[in-house]
Formats: C-alpha cells, structure tokens, sequence
C-alpha cells in the first residue's frame, strides 16, 4: 500500500508547469538586475530619439 501511494507521489506532474514559470521569472529578474544600468540607458535613448522625431514632425 504505502508503495503504491509513495509511485503515485513520485509519478505526479501536476506542479510542473507552476515550478518552471516560477523559474522562468526568477531567470529574467535576475537578468534584470544584471543588464539594469544598460537597460536604463538604451530606454533613455529611444525615449530621446522618439522625443526628437516626434517634435520634428509636430513643427
């Protein structure tokens, strides 16, 4: 009986997806926190480069 029970427990993926997703995520914050000054600077830059087009445009 308690064999049965403990192949059912080990044969059991219902929490695979959940653990992987979780891993995913903390993959990517830590990247994140990594890459954080360059990613920082490459938003600042397309946001003056939009900026400069956009008032280009508007004149």
């Amino acid at each position: 009986m308690i064999k049965k029970e403990l192949k059912n427990l080990k044969d059991d993926n219902r929490g695979m997806g959940t653990v992987e997703m979780i891993l995913i995520i903390v993959v990517l914050i830590g990247l994140v926190l990594i890459f954080k000054t360059q990613i920082q600077e490459l938003a600042a830059t397309v946001f003056e480069k939009i900026a400069a087009d956009s008032s280009a445009i508007l004149s």
